[in-house]
């Protein structure tokens, strides 16, 4: 008897999502061209939405993907050909022997090397780093073009225009479907990071949202695989370190109602200690190399929040003093946002409210800037000024949690006025 939580939509639409790095990758294989390998999963997906529910879940999803979306398109090679179609649907979970070697091959070099391959693919020097980095996050993540246009703060028509583009000069450039030898992987390794990121950050600004919480731990997953690439490169320990850490307060980001929890208000209980513990190692282990990154800096900052039992123990000047290295190695509005918060702790909200004002006209749509703008003007009894603040930032809210968590600060300004 077919268990329900496994057949509905929820649980395989997750399975669909979180299967399409190592199904695309596998395609890209056998076909060697992306749009075949992208149209072989799709129908796969299609074929996974129609069987599932009446047959039950494979044991491999990613293998049963694998095959059916190879079999579909040769199917339509051989219909061309008058060959004999494909078995039917209910067939199709019956393949075990096939299947099952598929997902042998997934258990070992072969997943990490597909993968990599597809990573490295969309992240061809051929292409602007723009488009590497959207192409990637919709083809092995299967973000849709509106969730990385949010990444991007462009416009869903911008962003559409640039993956087409992208999608069209690696046609025309002939890009060998092959993984790079290692001078060329190193060269790419910073953009290849960098997607890894948006991954991340995709899932975790999704708030409780199911279908796009996993994005972290699939970030997570690829991070691991560049890891054991490049064992002794620094920035990628500190790229694995940093999601650990920040994705180790997930449970503690949100009450019981969705409501968004501050960092300063979360129980640090709830924090998981395993993924903290596996972040910490990291970043002290990337730190003794002494090449200093971005993501080092950023991982060493989110450290000492993990380090500090109680809000009060957190060494704020120290985080300070991070944030202004990574504006100069990595000069940015949202950086130096994030800085004032900081600075907010350390020289008090005046100092903080100073330091984001010049950044008004390039941070004009981004909800974060409004709702510190607004905080920081409360804690200086701007009232009215806080309120603007926050009507805007409610306006350009990426999700409902987002929304409710600014409107407790309008509640409390109508309260006390």
């Amino acid at each position: 008897m077919t268990t329900p939580a496994l057949t509905d939509p929820d649980w395989i639409n997750g399975t669909l999502t979180a299967a399409r790095p190592q199904a695309v990758a596998a395609l890209l294989r056998y076909f060697r061209d992306l749009e075949t390998a992208e149209e072989a999963f799709q129908e796969a997906c299609l074929r996974a939405l129609k069987s599932w529910p009446m047959n039950g879940p494979p044991r491999d999803p990613a293998a049963w993907l694998i095959l059916v979306g190879r079999n579909a398109t040769l199917d339509g090679v051989r219909r061309r050909a008058r060959h004999d179609p494909l078995p039917p649907d209910d067939q199709l979970s019956d393949l075990d022997d096939a299947e099952a070697s598929i997902a042998e091959r997934l258990d070992n070099s072969h997943y990490r090397d597909d993968v990599l391959r597809l990573l490295f693919i969309c992240c061809h020097p051929e292409l602007p780093a723009t488009q590497q980095i959207a192409l990637a996050l919709r083809i092995v993540s299967g973000l849709s073009v509106k969730q990385i246009a949010r990444a991007f703060l462009v416009s869903e028509a911008a962003m559409e225009q640039r993956i087409t583009r992208a999608k069209a000069r690696i046609a025309r450039a002939d890009v060998p479907f092959e993984a790079p030898g290692p001078v060329e992987r190193a060269e790419r390794l910073g953009t290849v990071a960098a997607m890894v990121y948006l991954v991340f950050n995709e899932g975790y600004s999704a708030g409780q949202d199911p279908d796009r919480t996993g994005l972290c731990d699939d970030a997570i997953r690829l991070a691991r695989l560049l890891l054991r690439l490049f064992p002794t490169e620094p920035e990628i320990m500190g790229l694995t370190a940093l999601m650990l850490l920040q994705h180790a307060r997930a449970d503690a980001r949100f009450d019981g109602d969705g409501r968004v929890i501050l960092l300063e208000a979360q129980d640090r209980t709830q924090w998981d200690r395993h993924r903290i513990a596996e972040g910490l190692a990291l970043i002290d282990k990337a730190m003794r190399h002494r090449r200093p990154g971005a993501y080092q800096i950023q991982a060493a900052i989110a450290a000492l929040h993990a380090r500090a039992i109680r809000p009060d123990e957190t060494d704020w000047a120290q985080i300070d003093a991070l944030y202004a290295a990574l504006e100069y190695l990595q000069p940015s509005p949202v950086v130096t946002l994030n800085r004032a918060v900081a600075v907010s702790k350390v020289k008090g909200a005046e100092a903080a409210l100073a330091m984001i004002e010049p950044l008004a006209p390039q941070l004009s749509s981004y909800f974060h800037f409004f709702g510190a703008r607004g905080a920081f003007l409360l804690q200086l009894g701007r009232r009215e000024e806080a309120r603007v603040a926050f009507d805007r930032a409610i306006a350009l809210a990426n999700t409902a949690a987002e929304a409710d968590h600014i409107r407790t600060h309008l509640d409390q300004l109508m309260s006390t006025s």
